[in-house]
């Protein structure tokens, strides 16, 4: 199926595209595929989540292969499944005085290694598929930081765009009036996600700490840097992406000077992608929104780009209408532009096929994903068989989980770190992360495969752990 460029894809199209993707998903190893087929009966209509499931199956088949103990001892079953699902009502009344009700999510997945570490996502687009597979991901993700953190994930329907201060303040008191009861410093530490930053976590907080009457700073990561709050923090996700880069850059010899770099998106992972590609010699060009996308040849001006979507929350039209020189595409693909090195950084799905073979003719270099799972499958295959280095976003993105350990540290000991120690150490978790998913794709013969490296390096981190404490 074939979308017309000209029309960014609705959130519906981009669901049955990934419908459409399932039928032309890799084959499975004869121990992955019942476990499979199990996940797609036990959870219909649930179309990014199969997605997750089936790309880290595929990939850690030579690993089932290799070591069997995986099988028998039912690894496979058990990863598949989350050991708590929560679903909630979450009623608040708005500036009109009527009543209004959301629904809320809290997938905890998979805490061998750790408590439950993942974000709160706000967008109308959340569905318990697209937890389960934030969720899912997470495992990896976090097993690949080394930070001792399980993997979950949660969120809500609600959209907090257009809404006053006060309605998103009542909001997050109801959403918290039922999650306190699911989370603990030792338990569950949510963070932030799309629709849910520092504003929405201090309302979170704030009736944490009434309803418990206890100021359990681990409670909440991406918290303000004057009440508990970690340096770095907000700028991880997307600082972490480009350190990424320029790792699987340098294993090739090659850096990030002069490159041209095109992001997607214009948040929070998009705007610290973009300062952090120019601090080290790149030139990033593009930023997005629903609306379109903008190219500014001269390179992104950061203070403009800040202005508009972090305090006047407008729309990144405004950019070109201020900014001479930069002009902007109503409605257009982003990875039309050509670049050197590309950063998904919107959303799930965003980059197609079609959008991979026009980032490939002309000459893309190397792609890594900003956001969670923003290629489809065969957007990855494609990079893949053009030998573009590909990072996949429980890699490239991991930086915002591994700092946000890094605030339960400095929460738990009491300690304060300042801005250079810690990106000293988000530099530290990205290498090493490279690092162990580039051994790990070596060790099991597929040299160059950071997705299957990734996935692999997570796995075995996790599933370890997991023979190690029994059947439970």
């Amino acid at each position: 199926m074939r979308h017309d460029r000209s029309h960014p894809p609705s959130l519906s199209e981009k669901a049955s595209r990934v419908t459409e993707t399932t039928a032309d998903f890799h084959p499975l190893s004869a121990a992955a595929q019942p476990i499979f087929d199990t996940v797609r009966s036990l959870n219909p209509n649930e179309p990014e989540f199969h997605q997750a499931v089936h790309e880290v199956l595929h990939s850690i088949g030579p690993v089932l292969e290799r070591h069997p103990k995986y099988i028998e001892n039912g690894i496979l079953e058990r990863l598949v499944e989350p050991e708590r699902q929560i679903i909630f009502r979450v009623p608040w009344i708005d500036d009109s005085g009527r009543l209004r009700v959301n629904r809320g999510y809290r997938v905890q997945y998979n805490s061998a290694l750790g408590p439950y570490k993942g974000g709160l996502r706000f967008h109308p687009s959340v569905n318990i598929s697209i937890i389960k597979f934030l969720g899912f991901e997470q495992i990896f993700k976090n097993a690949l930081t080394g930070q001792g953190i399980g993997g979950g994930k949660g969120g809500s329907n609600f959209d907090p765009h257009g809404k006053s201060e006060a309605e998103v303040m009542r909001f997050c008191q109801s959403f918290m009036n039922e999650l306190y009861r699911h989370i603990g410093e030792h338990t569950d530490v949510p963070a932030g996600d799309i629709g849910v930053g520092g504003r929405e976590i201090g309302y979170m907080f704030g009736m944490y700490r009434k309803i418990t009457n206890r100021h359990e700073s681990g409670i909440l990561t991406g918290k303000g840097i004057g009440w508990g709050g970690a340096q770095v923090r907000t700028e991880a996700t997307g600082y972490g992406a480009v350190f990424f880069v320029q790792s699987m850059l340098a294993v090739h010899g090659q850096t990030l000077e002069g490159k041209r770099v095109a992001v997607s998106g214009s948040g929070n992972v998009a705007i610290y992608a973009i300062e952090k590609a120019q601090q080290l010699g790149a030139r990033a060009i593009t930023a997005s929104d629903s609306s379109g996308y903008i190219v500014d040849d001269a390179g992104i001006d950061l203070g403009l780009l800040r202005q508009i979507k972090e305090v006047e929350r407008g729309r990144i039209v405004e950019y070109a209408n201020r900014r001479p020189g930069a002009r902007f595409v109503e409605g257009g693909n982003v990875w039309e532009v050509p670049v050197d090195i590309a950063v998904p950084s919107a959303t799930q799905n965003e980059l197609n096929l079609d959008s991979a073979r026009m980032l490939i003719a002309n000459g893309v270099r190397a792609v890594a994903e900003g956001a969670n799972m923003p290629s489809t499958p065969e957007a990855v295959g494609a990079f893949q068989d053009s030998d573009v280095l590909f990072a996949p976003g429980k890699a490239a993105n991991a930086g915002g989980v591994g700092t946000s350990a890094l605030e339960m540290s400095q929460n738990a000991s009491r300690q304060r770190w300042n801005f250079d120690h810690s990106e000293q150490k988000l530099r530290d978790i990205m290498t090493d992360i490279h690092d162990a998913s580039f051994r790990a794709a070596e060790r099991y013969g597929t040299p160059g495969d950071y997705v299957a490296g990734a996935n692999i390096a997570g796995f075995e981190r996790v599933a370890d752990a997991m023979l190690a404490q029994g059947v439970i």
